[in-house]
């Protein structure tokens, strides 16, 4: 049976040091964690991440062909066993030690924990998102805005291993009133993942917090165009309706795409159940101000 690719790599990379006519090459051993990937559109592929000055994986992950690693690349397996390993091995009890005071509400002794993470690798994903819903439910915004404004740049924050904290950042920042930072904290992940109905939800829960409601039906008609079954959009759309919200204009084509929902959930039962009797057309009980859908 063929193994993956797993561990600590090293290549050798061309840097130039000085200026002008002092100016030289020299050859510098850079060290990589390295995974072979075994789903999606890069199967077989293997991802590559630099080691930081604490020999942890940080920073940005890039994609190499696999026969070009295996030309490219040395393996360090003393190197992983002896340094690599034990430090990601530590930083990972210390984020868990966070995110256990963090759910105990000891929220000083969550944010000490992950700060001593942060130290070792400024850019820990779950080290961030903890520090950063540590001082939300703290109710201090401006220590939660700088971690806002480092998270929106990190691409690894919207992966799909970090969605729980993802949605859990979100909702905290929305609930905090901090509106302007929801919007673009998610539409930053729309950018990355514009095929996602939920974020389409979400950016228009937040706009309409915002006191934006035009833009929350923009959001919610793109969503529901990308997902017409989706009950969370379609209840919130329905809302919006009940509440008299939306200009003339938008009003004509939110009844539009609600009759594709409609349509949509009907084919959808009808197919699951051929024998079932017909979906019937009640519509939806649209939520009240307090009980909008948050999208999961």
């Amino acid at each position: 049976m063929e193994q993956h690719i797993r561990g600590v790599f090293s290549n050798q990379e061309v840097q130039k040091v000085g200026t002008g006519t002092t100016s030289r090459k020299s050859i510098h051993k850079v060290f990589w964690h390295c995974v072979e990937l075994t789903e999606g559109e890069n199967t077989g592929k293997v991802e590559v991440q630099p080691l930081n000055n604490n020999y942890i994986p940080s920073g940005p992950k890039r994609i190499v062909e696999r026969e070009n690693f295996l030309s490219d690349f040395s393996p360090e397996p003393e190197f992983y066993v002896s340094t690599v390993f034990p430090r990601m091995r530590e930083l990972n009890k210390v984020v868990a030690r966070g995110e256990r005071h963090r759910s105990n509400q000891e929220y000083f002794s969550a944010e000490m924990e992950f700060n001593n993470a942060l130290k070792v690798d400024e850019e820990n994903v779950r080290a961030n998102f903890g520090l950063g819903l540590t001082y939300l439910e703290r109710n201090e915004p401006d220590k939660a805005q700088n971690i806002f404004n480092r998270l929106v740049k990190l691409e690894a924050a919207f992966e799909q291993e970090h969605k729980h904290l993802f949605n859990e950042f979100g909702i905290q920042l929305r609930k905090n009133k901090m509106f302007t930072e929801a919007l673009d904290y998610y539409k930053r992940a729309l950018e990355l993942s514009d095929q996602d109905e939920n974020l389409y939800h979400n950016i228009a829960r937040a706009a309409l917090e915002n006191d934006n409601p035009e833009l929350a039906a923009d959001y919610l008609l793109k969503g529901l165009n990308l997902n017409p079954t989706m009950d969370e959009s379609v209840r919130f759309l329905m809302w919006m309706l009940s509440k008299n919200l939306l200009s003339d204009e938008k009003r004509s084509v939110a009844v539009q795409v609600l009759k594709k929902a409609r349509d949509a959930h009907t084919t959808t039962q009808a197919a699951a159940t051929p024998t079932a009797p017909p979906v019937t057309e009640a519509p939806v009980e649209a939520p009240t101000e307090e009980t909008l859908p948050e999208s999961p």
